[in-house]
């Protein structure tokens, strides 16, 4: 049976992990819509949890949080390391959000908060053609983030990208590293809960936006079945 092991990064706040899960129970529904027979393990680094050899994993995937990858965390170098020594191993590894930028910075990109501020709700994305992993010419997808890899790494070409995200989604040389900014993952109601969050601190006019942007229709399962497919080859 093939497996995906999640590296948890970050945590749903409690009042809203009840209705709509942890990352890695959001992650394990999007991989089981197209395939109930892959396995899911998680890895939280956040409880301290030791990071197994890539060489030993069927596949990789690294969930968003509300840290930055620059933060001084003590788990972020380690995790850095690991998915140097997954590259290197060619192990299928896919990072979203925060683990998209993890990735850049672990193989030398730059990551740092964007001048263009909080990027919510429904963004369109165009799809470099014949990138070999998504077909679409353009993909909706949602997002919430304010930090953006501004450089890309040397090994990576972007195949994801819109006028507020430039490198929104990245292939990787080794052809087993794929990473994408915006969230495959989320469902519109869980937007809805993180727009009520964001009030605090990101912009009225950009908050009102995202919600508005949630009446049109998304491509998050597209998304979800290239991610699934490259993660399990």
């Amino acid at each position: 049976m093939p497996r995906v092991t999640i590296i948890e990064t970050g945590l749903i706040p409690s009042r809203y992990r009840a209705r709509h899960g942890t990352f890695p129970e959001m992650f394990a529904r999007m991989i089981h819509a197209e395939d109930p027979s892959i396995g899911v393990d998680v890895v939280s680094v956040l409880g301290g949890a030791q990071l197994p050899d890539p060489a030993s994993l069927q596949a990789i995937l690294i969930t968003g949080s509300p840290a930055g990858v620059y933060d001084e965390l003590d788990w972020i170098a380690p995790l850095e390391d690991f998915v140097r020594a997954a590259y290197a191993n060619s192990t299928p590894m896919v990072g979203v959000c925060f683990g998209h930028q993890l990735i850049a910075q672990a193989m030398g990109g730059i990551v740092r908060k964007s001048d263009k501020g909080w990027g919510i709700g429904r963004h369109v994305y165009q799809v470099m053609p014949g990138n070999g992993v998504i077909e679409d010419v353009e993909l909706a997808i949602v997002c919430s983030h304010q930090d953006q890899v501004i450089a890309a790494p040397r090994d990576a070409r972007t195949i994801l990208s819109s006028p507020f995200t430039e490198h929104a989604g990245l292939l990787y040389a080794n052809g087993a590293t794929l990473t994408v900014q915006p969230h495959p993952e989320f469902d519109t109601d869980f937007v809805h809960a993180l727009c009520e969050l964001h009030a605090d601190h990101a912009p009225e006019s950009v908050v009102a936006a995202a919600r508005a942007s949630l009446v049109e229709p998304l491509d998050s399962a597209k998304l979800g079945r290239a991610i699934t497919r490259f993660l399990i080859r």
